[in-house]
């Protein structure tokens, strides 16, 4: 069986402020948790005007103290932006806040612009470091030595889960070095995606945390009622991936009839390289897609991203998703 999981980017839709992206993120949540999805993930951006996760830690716990039993983390925390200890002091006072559901998913990209970067405070080489800081982080996290000088409290002890997230080899041989489960972001850079599983399954090493691989892949779903309608609601999405390619910030646009009036045939070719795993469609559609996917993948987890609009219709298709992954649950246990 393959779970279903969500990795929510608090968009900020057109005409909303950020207040409404984080309490939609949190009724998502909280709808999520009743379907049945395994985690609820937000992610580190800055400086974009269009995502209202930049305080990610904070955002995480809103959403923990508003839901009970889903699991609730980072999709992800950049990890060359701070320094490992503050972050197993936020993630260790998470975990004591709500034990036994919190992730952290660590990236090596900045998540913003190389000028916003130094607005934080961070070197542009920190990133050369991610290895090692990752190590650094796992040491606070883990029960403090008696003649441990430094300790993160709350941290120490807590051995809140890591996740090694990315989109290349790179992570695929650091997450499988470490023994840990990875997370490839597969919903906006699908090229390395089957090198990069067979590279990890290849050389995992069990560790404390984890004795086999576990694989978790992303896509985009856009479900609706019929092909049409998440043909149309999925538009935004195809708008936001070209203003992207354009160097464009922004938020959240709503849905047009036509997309082919709005990119050029050199933009929707690439972003449409990008949305390779973008399933977009009715019950039946998104289905089969679905179901092909995790055959291509054997995917031990799917991380859904779709930036849809219209609220209603987010929920909508989220609800439909669950439905979806109910009876793929169901064949697969029948074909046991």
């Amino acid at each position: 069986m393959t779970d279903l999981s969500i990795l929510d980017l608090a968009f900020i839709a057109e005409g909303a402020t950020p207040s409404d992206a984080l309490r939609r993120s949190l009724d998502l949540a909280q709808h999520a948790e009743r379907w049945g999805f395994k985690r609820f993930w937000l992610a580190e951006h800055h400086n974009m005007p269009g995502i209202a996760s930049a305080a990610t830690a904070v955002a995480i716990g809103y959403v923990a103290g508003g839901t009970e039993t889903i699991r609730v983390g980072a999709g992800g925390i950049m990890l060359p932006n701070h320094a490992p200890l503050v972050i197993a002091e936020q993630f260790g006072t998470l975990e004591s806040l709500y034990p036994g559901r919190i992730d952290l998913g660590l990236g090596r990209a900045p998540g913003t612009d190389q000028r916003t970067l130094r607005a934080l405070r961070r070197d542009p080489a920190a990133a050369d470091n991610f290895p090692q800081d990752v190590i650094e982080l796992q040491a606070f996290l883990a029960p403090a030595q008696p003649d441990q000088p430094i300790r993160a409290v709350p941290g120490a002890g807590t051995n809140v889960p890591i996740w090694i997230l990315g989109s290349s080899l790179f992570g695929a041989q650091l997450a499988a070095m470490l023994g840990l489960p990875y997370a490839f972001a597969s919903h906006f850079a699908p090229e390395a995606l089957l090198d990069a599983l067979e590279l990890y399954r290849a050389r995992f090493e069990p560790s404390d945390q984890l004795n086999r691989p576990y694989v978790m892949v992303g896509a985009a779903v856009v479900a609706a009622d019929t092909d049409e309608e998440a043909r149309r609601l999925f538009t935004s999405h195809q708008q936001q991936v070209t203003n992207m390619l354009r160097g464009v910030r922004g938020q959240l646009r709503p849905p047009i009839e036509d997309i082919e009036t709005y990119w050029t045939p050199a933009e929707k070719a690439h972003a449409s390289r990008m949305l390779t795993y973008a399933f977009v469609g009715a019950r039946a559609t998104v289905r089969d897609k679905l179901r092909r996917f995790i055959e291509l993948t054997k995917a031990d987890e799917v991380m859904v991203a779709s930036a849809i609009y219209d609220h209603a219709a987010r929920l909508r298709s989220y609800e439909i998703l669950a439905e979806i992954g109910k009876e793929l649950a169901g064949a697969s246990a029948a074909a046991a």
